[in-house]
């Protein structure tokens, strides 16, 4: 079988066929540094762990670059806010990204390329654009003419003749006085007054966010690859600009494959910063919550697909990840497998039939535009046996260790931690006891829920450095916080 995955391009699930047999080229759009990573980047950079583990395990030789975007407005306001400087808020925040997917056990990629050691590329790709014609300067900013470009919307269906209809009567900004159709957007922003600025053919000024991601892949990795990924909220305008103004530049496409996760979701609506229903990744891993539970969890939903965030699911995918977390410890995996895995030395014909089908199984599944959730079960059925003699260990039966020891359940043992492996999933000591000797009791239900309706005045009366404590405090005792919207306020106990 063949991997088939669904080109967002297209609109259709393809079988996939790299450029150069062998090889897989692969951008990812990178976090803007401007703050902690929160659960919707976890479930977006697993997914494409998840991708990029299966590629080598099935033996091909994966390029894969992510970004940094480091200058933007965002990060411009937390340094202005800190007091500080967009230099520090970067450099703290990528070395917290780091640490975070560590602890997810993700890949590190091969390249991440920074929009700041990216300039040179980037006014490169603006003046090829400007001498097409397809882009324009104005008071020391550069636009990108979308009416030359005769396939912009082709990612995302939207149609330009219907958004200029529904924008008609709008009040334009004095940005937007500037350009030459209301949907033209920027490659090179001037510098405005107190800002970090680079010199540039059109003065002093800063790139614009599309245009970074385009310059990069094409330095990178060159004009076409084979696959770019990103969370659906990308599709437009970003990904969409992307491909108007890297095809303007090459007149070759952009990538091969566009491949976009679905949103976390919590009570119903997107996790995002600016709705402020947001868990960070680091908040969740500090309260207790297991790396490998938390990568559990966003593999039991298909990557398209909205993943819905609530205690109740952490707490499910906690108990399934016992199970298989007992049965994965009974033996200790090299190194190797543990981190990335390898190509496979042989097929399925080298292991006994039950085991043979089961691994047949999981490449069907993943083949399947990677539906880790069938590729999940697998995994559990492949454990089972395993995890009821870990049981019988833990109770102290002799017997259980020789059963261990005997050809078949190494065989499976084996099988589980190479297929495991594949997922990122890796063997995890057990949880230190909530309350060691000598730390004082974790909080009852009643007191936690007083301080979080301490917490709610707080906010409320605009106090949001008393409402910062408080949640720091109980998340210090193991109780972690998870804002909903329109105000209400849940908690998992570590």
């Amino acid at each position: 079988m063949t991997l088939r995955l669904t080109n967002t391009l297209t609109r259709r699930v393809e079988a996939f066929e790299p450029l150069e047999p062998g090889k897989v080229s692969i951008y990812c759009c990178g976090v803007t540094v401007y703050d902690l990573c929160h659960l919707g980047h976890a479930r977006s950079y697993i997914a494409w762990d998840v991708l990029r583990r299966y590629l080598i395990w099935s033996g091909y030789a994966v390029t894969f670059v992510q970004n940094y975007t480091d200058i933007d407005d965002k990060i411009l306001g937390r340094a202005s806010s800190e007091g500080s400087s967009m230099e520090v808020v970067s450099e703290r925040n990528i070395e917290a990204f780091r640490t975070d997917m560590a602890r997810l056990n993700i890949l590190p990629p091969d390249r991440m390329p920074r929009a700041t050691g990216s300039l040179g590329a980037i006014r490169r790709m603006i003046t090829e654009l400007e001498a097409k014609g397809a882009a324009y300067s104005a008071d020391g900013d550069v636009y990108f003419a979308v009416m030359g470009h005769g396939g912009y919307g082709k990612l995302s269906g939207r149609d330009l003749g219907e958004q200029q209809d529904n924008a008609a009567g709008r009040v334009a900004t004095a940005e937007e006085a500037r350009k030459r159709h209301p949907f033209d957007f920027a490659l090179w922003k001037g510098a405005k007054p107190g800002e970090p600025s680079y010199p540039s053919p059109w003065g002093e000024g800063r790139p614009g966010w599309h245009i970074e991601c385009s310059a990069m892949v094409r330095e990178e990795l060159g004009d076409t690859i084979d696959i770019h990924l990103g969370g659906a909220d990308l599709i437009f305008p970003h990904h969409e600009n992307e491909i108007a103004q890297s095809e303007a530049t090459t007149g070759k496409p952009l990538a091969r494959l566009w491949l976009h996760n679905g949103m976390v979701n919590v009570g119903g609506e997107k996790m995002s910063k600016s709705l402020g229903n947001f868990t960070t990744i680091r908040a969740l891993l500090d309260s207790g919550v297991s790396p490998m539970t938390l990568r559990l969890f966003t593999l039991q939903a298909h990557y398209r697909k909205p993943l819905d965030f609530s205690s109740e699911a952490l707490e499910a995918a906690a108990a399934g990840w016992k199970g298989l977390n007992a049965a994965l410890g009974l033996g200790q995996p090299s190194a190797d497998s543990a981190i990335t895995p390898v190509p496979s030395a042989g097929d399925s014909g080298a292991l006994e039939p039950e085991l043979a089908a089961l691994r047949e199984r999981f490449i069907e599944a993943m083949d399947d535009d990677l539906n880790t959730s069938a590729a999940l079960a697998t995994l559990f059925e492949l454990g089972r046996p395993l995890r009821s003699l870990a049981n019988r260990l833990e109770r102290g039966d002799d017997s259980a260790a020789e059963a261990v020891a005997s050809p078949a359940m190494a065989a499976r043992l084996g099988l589980l931690q190479e297929l495991a492996a594949v997922l990122g999933l890796k063997p995890e000591a057990p949880a230190p006891p909530q309350n060691p000797a000598g730390t004082a009791a974790a909080p009852e239900e009643a007191e936690i829920l007083e301080r979080i309706e301490s917490r709610r005045a707080a906010k409320a009366a605009r106090d949001y450095a008393s409402a910062d404590r408080i949640r720091a405090a109980l998340q210090a005792e193991g109780i972690e916080l998870i804002d909903r919207p329109g105000g209400h306020t849940e908690w998992l106990r570590r």
